[in-house]
């Protein structure tokens, strides 16, 4: 198990600009960075590529469906520019250097029918997933999809329906990302929604119930630690836990030892990102 942050921390759009930030990251012990594909045709892969493997950090990506597009669209142009949208995402996550692309790829978030999912809906994104497998594959890039709250979306709400998408799908490349604040949200368990996702279970995204630094909220992390340490979760070695705040000018300290001891791997020294890098980079810092 790995820690990293995710770059919406500092910048909506993570750009070479945003890449001082990366020595500071390596020096307060995390892994890696996980950095949003917004605007695909300004996203300098290969320039963040070269900058994080000077600083030794790891990369995951995640990525959105912009609006006017969806793969769950009776429009069959909409499911198409969906398609296209995800395709160019996998091919500059794998330019990046990404371990993996995670997020909430099916429709635009927020995108509400005013409606209950149809099955037609639900045959259209996994028939959808179906055809951008194999190109997922072919750039050996992990696709971890994200259920959100029924406040984001409609289609996937629970990692448990999430899991059953995944198994019609029928791809193991194919997977879902767990995240904390939603599961505050949609989850009886969050114990009982991790092991649920079973062997699809691929990334994890960490924060607090209202998206602020764990451990400083509601959700139940001794339940969350117990389970994901257990021996049915152990496809999760080797990728990486994400502690994060919500939005573009968030930043906070970093609790690196705690997060390593709970998971049952070596402990690094607690050190802070500190709030004149945060500054620089545009952040506030958080409590």
């Amino acid at each position: 198990m790995k820690i990293g942050a995710i770059s919406y921390l500092w910048a909506e759009e993570f750009g070479a600009e945003h890449c001082g930030i990366l020595p500071r990251l390596k020096e307060a012990g995390l892994d890696g960075l996980e950095i949003g594909i917004l605007a695909p045709a300004a996203f300098p892969a290969k320039a963040i590529r070269r900058e994080l493997e000077k600083t030794g950090l790891e990369c995951t990506t995640c990525a959105v469906i912009p609006p006017g597009a969806s793969l769950i669209s009776e429009d069959a142009e909409q499911r198409r520019k969906a398609r296209a949208h995800i395709e160019e995402c996998i091919k500059l996550a794998t330019d990046a250097g990404s371990q993996i692309l995670a997020g909430p790829m099916y429709s635009p978030v927020g995108y509400f029918s005013r409606k209950r999912r149809t099955a037609d809906e639900w045959k259209r994104g996994v028939e959808s997933w179906q055809q951008l497998a194999p190109v997922a594959a072919k750039n050996r890039m992990p696709i971890a999809i994200e259920p959100l709250n029924r406040f984001e979306t409609y289609f996937l709400n629970t990692i448990a329906d999430t899991a059953k998408f995944c198994d019609e799908i029928g791809d193991d490349n194919v997977g879902l990302l767990a995240d904390t604040f939603h599961a505050n949200i949609e989850e009886k368990s969050i114990g009982r929604a991790l092991r649920q996702a079973g062997k699809h279970l691929k990334h994890v995204h960490t924060c607090e119930n209202d998206r602020g630094i764990p451990g400083t909220g509601n959700v139940n992390w001794p339940e969350f630690f117990e389970t994901i340490k257990s021996a049915a979760l152990q496809s999760l070695d080797g990728d990486r836990e994400f502690q994060f705040q919500h939005g573009p000018t968030c930043g906070g300290s970093v609790n690196l030892a705690g997060y390593r001891t709970r998971f049952g791997i070596r402990c690094v020294r607690r050190r802070e990102i500190s709030e004149k890098d945060d500054r620089r980079l545009g952040g506030t810092t958080g409590e």
